[in-house]
């Protein structure tokens, strides 16, 4: 379950912080838990293609260092949490890096609204 491989990561970021965790093509499963909202240096979150699934944390909202986020090619639902228009930093959430899941709503106003969001 992706909890049990996440939670690797929670002791590195104390020894050295984490810039990037690429998980893609792994065959993931389980959900995305709110402890990634704790590795505050995290600067690419790229989970594609696995069988990730249950909703979008809020908690990833807090990861200020974001610059790029991939979730598509899993099986993850709901909205996209507004928490997400706190990625100031984020430039790349491509509407393809979003496919192949079954989020439903649309792309909320705050995450529209970030400055340095370059490609929708």
């Amino acid at each position: 379950m992706l909890i049990r491989k996440l939670t690797l990561f929670t002791p590195l970021s104390r020894a050295s912080p984490t810039r990037k965790t690429d998980l893609g093509d792994y065959n993931l499963s389980g959900h995305l838990v709110p402890e990634l909202g704790k590795l505050q240096s995290l600067q690419y979150l790229e989970l594609y293609n696995n069988n990730i699934n249950g909703v979008i944390p809020p908690e990833l909202g807090n990861l200020k260092s974001l610059v790029s986020l991939d979730l598509y090619q899993n099986r993850i639902s709901g909205n996209i949490p507004r928490e997400l228009g706190n990625l100031k930093n984020l430039l790349f959430l491509r509407k393809r890096r979003l496919n192949g899941n079954k989020l439903t709503g649309k792309l909320p106003k705050e995450v529209q609204r970030l400055p340095n969001l370059r490609v929708l």
